[in-house]
């Protein structure tokens, strides 16, 4: 949006998002987290609210009557708008593409039909998508631009100072946090922190800890955490790439309802969850996902950590991975790409 704003500045911008968009535009239809739901049975039980959802974008789009549509990631919602937004004549153009390479590739076809101007933020995604019949552009990944590296530990030292990102939706919250406070608890010498969601406040995560550690601080700025403490605990997610490219050595964790995750495994074949293994293509950092993600694996992964063989392996590995994602003004070429373009 303000790549958008700064090549144009009469562009009217009127969006679905958070505070962070809320900053670029008063436009807004939509705070994004009333429509996160996460997983299949989390979908099955709120699926009266998405479809309310959808019957309020195609009102709102229909009234707005924009001369271009941007849909950012968030496939499950954004390709059946999409869908709708091609059959009545807007351009569509599409940041962060789906990750079909991951699992449904089959919706290729939507996106062919209904996706004028795609956009991939993974090396490996140009490809994957041309060898589907799609243009794709890639002009690196944001995260690469915008990170700047923290000087490197060759040996981490006590007090041990641990972030935590336990995810940004109650229903992440609510999974995670039981085995965080049992962490916490377990090592009352190291200095813990957990990183505040924008849209997630300090009292809902009291409410679920029920007791407040005299170990445990909060952050609101999340990528100063990470880059203040000497290793991460991150949910599964973009914050995984944020924390490699800031340079802290991090396990990765994740778990969900168990039918979720059963049906997950049924539907996904791939050999890792993290965007830092998966773009490596090998074991950087542990994944400790829905039954692996307990205290005591924590424990022995954080020991791990401590170990300089282990922790140079990180360190080198995230030099790497780094030069695989050129960076560079990705939000003003995707901008230009958008603005210009003509269906």
């Amino acid at each position: 949006m303000a790549a958008i704003k700064k090549q144009d500045d009469d562009a009217v911008l009127r969006f679905w998002g958070g505070e962070l968009m809320r900053q670029e535009s008063e436009l807004q239809a939509m705070d994004y987290s009333k429509t996160a739901f996460m997983g299949f049975w989390e979908v099955i039980k709120n699926i009266g609210v998405i479809r309310k959802l959808f019957r309020f974008a195609k009102k709102d789009i229909l009234e707005f009557k924009p001369d271009r549509i941007i849909f950012i990631d968030y496939p499950g919602f954004n390709l059946r708008m999409a869908d709708w937004a091609h059959a009545q004549g807007f351009p569509t153009s599409y940041f962060v593409a789906p990750q079909l390479w991951a699992w449904k590739k089959n919706r290729y076809k939507k996106i062919k039909k209904a996706v004028d101007q795609l956009f991939v933020i993974l090396p490996f995604e140009q490809k994957f998508y041309e060898e589907l019949g799609i243009t794709a552009q890639y002009f690196g990944h944001p995260l690469e631009a915008m990170i700047e590296v923290k000087p490197q530990k060759n040996v981490l030292e006590e007090p041990l100072k641990i972030g935590i990102l336990p995810g940004s939706r109650q229903q992440e919250l609510e999974k995670h946090l039981p085995v965080f406070n049992e962490l916490i608890l377990s090592k009352p010498a190291v200095e813990f922190q957990i990183g505040l969601a924008p849209q997630i406040n300090q009292a809902q995560i009291l409410e679920i800890l029920k007791v407040t550690p005299p170990n445990l601080n909060f952050s609101r700025d999340t990528k100063k955490m990470i880059r203040a403490v000497d290793l991460a605990i991150v949910k599964s997610g973009t914050s995984t790439l944020e924390t490699a490219l800031i340079g802290t050595p991090q396990v990765v964790i994740y778990k969900t309802s168990k039918l979720s995750y059963l049906i997950g495994k049924k539907l996904v074949d791939l050999p890792f969850i993290s965007l830092v293994n998966l773009i490596s293509g090998k074991e950087i950092v542990k994944e400790l996902i829905q039954d692996e993600f307990t205290t005591a694996n924590l424990h022995r992964e954080i020991d791990a950590i401590l170990q300089p063989e282990k922790l140079s392996y990180i360190q080198k590995s995230y030099k790497d991975l780094r030069k695989q994602l050129k960076g560079g003004k990705v939000f003003d070429l995707v901008a230009q790409e958008i603005i210009k373009l003509e269906v």
